[in-house]
């Protein structure tokens, strides 16, 4: 009769890796962990010290192993798996995209609460994403809209396939079209637009190399670097959301810390009018609301 492996708590493996992992410096040590462990044992949710499981094969004490030293080199979990999770959706990412991070939720906070509140449309509204990389912003956007639909634009078409793979496993394909397209170059070709939503490079090129390892090695840095001062996009950046945002519309853009009253002054020479700032979970101003000034 076949019996059934001894079950063991998942504690004393925990306990090694995150003793590794903590000596070598993550805060993130103990959460780490647990999702090391289950992406091991086939799953997407960490596992806890409480839980029974079998013992690992040799296959799967190699493959925690080559796991844990993937981690040790910096890279981040979210590379790891595949996918991070922004806005409670899954969002599948590669070395094409940037790793959404919570700072950006900021963004979408800002943009569903004037969709929902300050809009004056009663119409579905129609949505643009430049840069979209993953496509994050435009599908956690669309998750809360609806009725509304939306483009997204990148530059790298691996990002554009990315995003469009993430709108199908969402359920968003039918609302949402990717394309590879500078936002820097002519967008009339995609009409216009009641809600622009962008994450464009903005840190300075003398920051790159002082940015984390997870940050610095594992995101594209056509995503990152925005130029000697961080500035370099937003001068092909704001006319192209003047041309494209109907009377009415909004444009919600995140930014550099410090870098807000620069923006602003950039903003009013191509007739955009500043509305708002919002604030990141640190309280840096991540966020900034742009809309249309009569000319």
């Amino acid at each position: 009769m076949f019996e059934r492996p001894a079950m063991q708590e998942a504690r004393t493996i925990l306990r090694s890796l995150e003793k590794a992992l903590a000596e070598a410096g993550y805060a993130s040590a103990r959460t780490d962990a647990r999702c090391l462990l289950g992406l091991v044992l086939g799953r997407d949710t960490p596992v806890l010290p409480h839980e029974d499981i079998a013992p690992l094969s040799s296959a799967d004490k190699n493959c925690l192993l080559a796991l844990l030293n993937r981690r040790l080199a910096g890279e981040p979990v979210s590379r790891i798996r595949g996918w991070r999770e922004f806005w409670s959706l899954r969002f599948s990412i590669s070395s094409a995209t940037l790793d959404p991070r919570p700072d950006s939720e900021t963004v979408i906070e800002a943009a569903v609460k004037w969709a929902k509140v300050k809009s004056p449309k009663t119409v579905p509204l129609r949505c643009l994403d430049l840069g979209t990389g993953s496509g994050c912003l435009l599908l956690a956007l669309l998750s809360e809209l609806p009725e509304a639909t939306g483009i997204g634009i990148d530059l790298d078409l691996d990002a554009v396939s990315v995003a469009s793979a993430n709108a199908t496993s969402l359920g968003l394909a039918d609302r949402a079209q990717f394309y590879q397209h500078s936002f820097l170059d002519d967008l009339s070709s995609f009409g216009d637009f009641d809600l622009i939503l962008s994450n464009p490079p903005y840190i300075p090129t003398k920051h790159i190399s002082a940015l984390p390892i997870d940050v610095r090695f594992y995101d594209p840095n056509l995503a990152l670097d925005g130029g000697a001062d961080g500035m370099a996009c937003w001068n092909g950046l704001l006319p192209r959301l003047r041309e494209r945002l109907n009377e009415g519309g909004a444009a919600f853009v995140e930014i550099g810390e410090g870098q807000k009253n620069a923006i602003i002054r950039l903003a009013e020479n191509v007739n955009l009018e500043f509305a708002n700032s919002f604030r990141d979970l640190s309280s840096v101003i991540r966020c900034l609301h742009f809309g249309t000034k009569i000319k």
